[in-house]
C-alpha cells in the first residue's frame, strides 16, 4: 500500500506500531525500533515501495523532486547585514576597527578554554565516526561510486580548505615560533625551539583544524546523499528540530549567519592572497611600491577568474584548477627539498611528527591560567586559528561535502583529517626547516610582514627568477579555487541547498567577496581594514562554535538509525536468538546452517525478547520450531509458538519481511 503526504508525494506504507496481540489475549507494544524504523521511512520520500526500513540503499537529494528556489529572505537578509558592514567599514573605519577589537578580546578572554575544548572534542567524535562501526556508512547510496579520482578530491579538499594560507604562513609561521617560542617551553633560536616551532604549526594546522571541515561536510553529506535532504548547514539538525522547523525561521537564521561567515572568512583569506600577490608583483617587475590601485587591479582580475571558475561547476572549472594547483604546489615543494637542507628536512620530519604527539597533552592543556605570556601567546594564535577555522567550517565544510560524494564515512574521516595533516607536515617541514636554516646560518630573514618570508626564502635559493613567478602562480589559483568554491556554497545557502546554484547567484557572491576583499584593502590606516575584517570573522565563530557542538548530537543521532546500522543489529539479534534456541534444543550437538527460505511457509513472527534494547526491536524472519517468540522475565522461552506463527500467517508484506534471502537457523548437527 502507499499513503500521500500533503504535497501528494507517494510514500511507501509506514512500519506496523500497532499492539503486539499475544495468545494470552494481552497487548504489547511493539518495541521501539519500529519507532526507528518509521522515522526513517518519514525522512526520504523516495523509497521503492514495500522495502523495509533497514533495507533502503539510501536517498539522495536529486531523487526526491525537490523544488530550489532563491529564498528572498536568506538572499536578501544576508546581503543587506553585508552592505551594513561595508558601509560601516568605510564610513566609520576608526570606529569599527576599535568596536571589533574590543569584543575579539572579549571573546578570547572568556571563551578560550570553550574554543579549545570544542576543538578536541569535535577530533575525537569524528575519528570514532570513522573509525567504529558507522565508518562503513556510505555518503550515498550503498552501491554509489565517488564521483571524483582520489588525486582530484585530494587536491580539491586542499585548494578550498587551506591553499592560500599554507603559501601565506608555510615559512613565516615556523620562522616566528622558532625565534618567539610559545611561553614556557624552550629557548629561542635552538635546535630545540626548532622541533617546538614544528610541533606547534601542526598542532594549529594539522588534524584538529581539518576535524572542524569533516564534521560540518560528513554531516552535510550524509542528509543530503543518504537521507534526500537539501544540502544545507540547517539540514544537519533535522533529528533535533524535526524536518518542518530547519525550513523554518531557526533553520534560515542558520543559513542566513553561514552566508555571512563564509563571504567575511573569504574575503579576509582573500585580502591576505592579494597582499602576497602584491609583493610578488612588487619583485618580480621591480615596481617598488605597487600602491593600493595595483591591488584592485589584481583583485579584479581573479575575481572575474573564480566567477568565470565557479559558474563552470564543481566537475569542470574547479577540479582542473585544484588539479593544476597541486601539481605547481608539489613541484614547488620537491624544489625546495632538493636545493634546500634537504638532510636536515629528512630529519625533521620524523622528529617533528613525534615532537607533536609528545607535546599534543601540553597544547591541548594551556590554557589563559599561567600568566599573561600565554593570555597573549593563545589570543593572538591558537584561540585565533580555532575560531579561525570554525569560522571557514560552513564553506569549507559544504563544499567538502559536495566533493565526497560516494565515499564512505571512513574514507572520508581518514582523507579529509589525516591526508591534509600530512601533507600539513611535509609542507611546513620543508619551506618551515629551510626559512629556519638559513636563519641560522645567516640571518636577514623578517617575520614582519610574514607575506614576504616565503619570497625571501625562494630568493636564497637558485632560479628565484621561476620560482617567484611559480609562487605568483600558485598563490592565484589559490585565490581562484577557494573563492570560487564559496560562491558555490554561498549560492546554494541562498537556493534552499540548489547543488548547483544559479549562475546569476554565484556571480552576485563572488562579485561581493571580491569587492569586500578590495575595500578592506584600502580603507583605514594600514592594515586595519583587514584586520577589523578577521576580527568579525572571528566573533562570528563564537555562536558556530555552539553550533557545532549541538551539531554532533545531531549527526549521530542520524548515524544511529542508519539503515546499515539497523541491519546489523537485526541480524545480530537474529542470530542471538537462532544461537540461543540451538543450544537449549540441541546443546553440544547445535550448528549455525544456511537454509533457504520457503516463502510458502507461515514461519515470520514479530521477535519480542526482553534482551532487545529501547532503540531495537525485531522483526526476524525465523523458522517458527526453533526460535523463541518469547521471553519471560528471566529471559526463557515462552509462549505457544504454533498460535504466534498462525497469528502472523499472511504477514510476508509486513515491514520486515524478507525474501529472497537464505534463513540462519539453529539445526542440530549432522550425524
Amino acid at each position: 500500500m502507499e499513503s500521500h503526504d500533503e504535497k501528494g508525494t507517494n510514500r511507501p506504507e509506514l512500519p506496523d506500531t500497532s499492539p503486539i496481540r499475544h495468545p494470552d489475549g494481552h497487548e504489547r507494544a511493539r518495541p521501539k525500533v519500529a519507532d526507528t524504523a518509521r522515522k526513517v521511512m518519514h525522512d526520504v520520500s523516495a523509497v521503492p515501495k514495500g522495502v523495509h526500513p533497514a533495507l533502503v540503499p539510501g536517498i539522495s537529494v536529486e531523487e526526491t523532486g525537490r523544488t530550489f528556489r532563491t529564498d528572498p529572505l536568506v538572499f536578501g537578509v544576508a546581503i543587506t547585514f553585508v552592505l551594513g558592514f561595508i558601509a560601516w567599514g568605510v564610513l566609520a573605519g576608526d570606529n569599527f576597527a576599535a568596536t571589533t577589537k574590543s569584543i575579539l578580546d572579549w571573546v578570547t578572554q572568556y571563551f578560550g578554554v570553550f574554543f579549545t575544548t570544542v576543538s578536541t572534542a569535535v577530533l575525537l567524535f569524528m575519528l570514532f565516526v570513522g573509525f567504529s562501526r558507522y565508518g562503513r556508512i556510505p555518503l550515498g547510496r550503498d552501491d554509489e561510486e565517488p564521483e571524483f579520482s582520489m588525486f582530484s578530491w585530494i587536491s580539491m579538499l586542499f585548494a578550498a580548505g587551506m591553499g592560500i594560507g599554507l603559501v601565506f604562513w608555510g615559512a613565516a609561521e615556523p620562522l616566528t615560533f622558532f625565534e618567539a617560542p610559545p611561553p614556557g617551553t624552550v629557548e629561542a633560536e635552538t635546535l630545540d625551539a626548532m622541533h617546538t616551532a614544528m610541533a606547534q604549526v601542526l598542532y594549529h594546522w594539522g588534524p584538529q583544524a581539518w576535524a572542524f571541515y569533516a564534521l560540518v561536510g560528513g554531516a552535510i553529506a550524509y542528509g543530503a546523499y543518504r537521507r534526500g535532504r537539501p544540502p544545507l548547514i540547517s539540514s544537519i539538525f533535522a533529528p533535533l528540530l524535526g524536518e518542518h522547523r530547519t525550513h523554518g525561521p531557526i533553520g534560515r537564521t542558520i543559513d542566513i549567519f553561514s552566508i555571512i561567515v563564509t563571504l567575511f572568512g573569504t574575503a579576509a583569506s582573500l585580502g591576505l592572497g592579494a597582499l602576497q600577490i602584491g609583493h610578488g608583483v612588487e619583485i618580480i617587475t621591480g615596481i617598488g611600491d605597487v600602491g593600493n590601485g595595483i591591488l584592485i587591479g589584481v583583485i579584479a582580475v581573479l575575481t572575474a577568474c573564480f566567477i568565470a571558475s565557479a559558474v563552470s561547476g564543481v566537475s569542470k572549472g574547479i577540479r582542473a584548477l585544484s588539479n593544476i594547483n597541486a601539481v605547481v604546489a608539489l613541484l614547488l615543494a620537491i624544489f625546495v627539498f632538493f636545493v634546500g637542507p634537504t638532510m636536515l628536512i629528512l630529519n625533521v620530519l620524523p622528529a617533528a611528527a613525534m615532537q607533536f604527539i609528545n607535546d599534543l597533552p601540553t597544547m591541548v592543556g594551556r590554557s589563559m591560567s599561567r600568566g599573561e605570556a600565554t593570555q597573549t601567546f593563545l589570543s593572538s594564535w591558537t584561540i585565533f586559528y580555532w575560531a579561525w577555522w570554525i569560522s571557514w567550517s560552513p564553506f569549507v565544510g559544504m563544499f567538502i561535502a559536495k566533493i565526497s560524494r560516494g565515499r564512505t564515512l571512513r574514507q572520508f574521516v581518514s582523507v579529509v583529517i589525516v591526508v591534509p595533516a600530512i601533507i600539513s607536515l611535509f609542507w611546513f617541514a620543508i619551506f618551515g626547516t629551510t626559512a629556519i636554516d638559513q636563519q641560522m646560518r645567516d640571518g636577514g630573514l623578517n617575520t614582519d610582514p610574514p607575506e614576504e618570508v616565503l619570497f625571501g626564502v625562494l630568493d636564497n635559493v637558485p632560479f628565484f627568477g621561476v620560482t617567484s613567478i611559480v609562487l605568483l602562480l600558485l598563490i592565484s589559483i589559490f585565490f581562484v579555487t577557494g573563492a570560487d568554491s564559496a560562491s558555490l556554497v554561498m549560492g546554494t545557502l541562498s537556493q534552499q541547498g540548489r547543488p548547483d546554484p544559479s549562475r546569476w547567484v554565484a556571480i552576485t557572491w563572488g562579485t561581493l567577496v571580491g569587492v569586500i576583499a578590495a575595500v578592506v584593502l584600502v580603507t583605514g590606516e594600514e592594515g586595519s581594514g583587514l584586520q577589523s575584517l578577521q576580527n568579525v570573522t572571528i566573533v562570528a565563530a563564537l555562536p558556530f562554535a555552539v553550533i557545532m557542538a549541538v551539531m554532533m548530537v545531531a549527526f549521530f543521532r542520524d548515524l544511529r538509525s542508519d539503515p546499515l546500522i539497523l541491519r546489523d543489529k537485526y541480524a545480530v539479534r537474529a542470530v542471538r536468538h537462532s544461537v540461543r534456541q540451538g543450544l537449549e534444543e540441541y546443546g553440544a550437538d547445535f550448528a549455525l546452517v544456511p537454509v533457504e527460505y520457503d516463502h510458502s511457509a507461515d514461519d515470520i513472527a514479530w521477535v519480542d525478547d526482553a534482551e532487545v534494547d529501547d532503540t531495537l526491536a525485531g522483526v526476524y524472519v525465523a523458522a517458527t520450531e526453533q526460535i523463541p517468540i518469547q521471553s519471560d522475565a528471566e529471559g526463557e522461552p515462552s509462549g505457544n509458538i504454533d498460535a504466534l506463527a498462525e497469528e502472523a500467517k499472511g504477514n510476508t508484506d509486513k515491514p520486515g519481511a524478507v525474501h529472497d534471502e537464505p534463513n540462519i537457523t539453529g539445526e542440530k548437527r549432522p550425524e
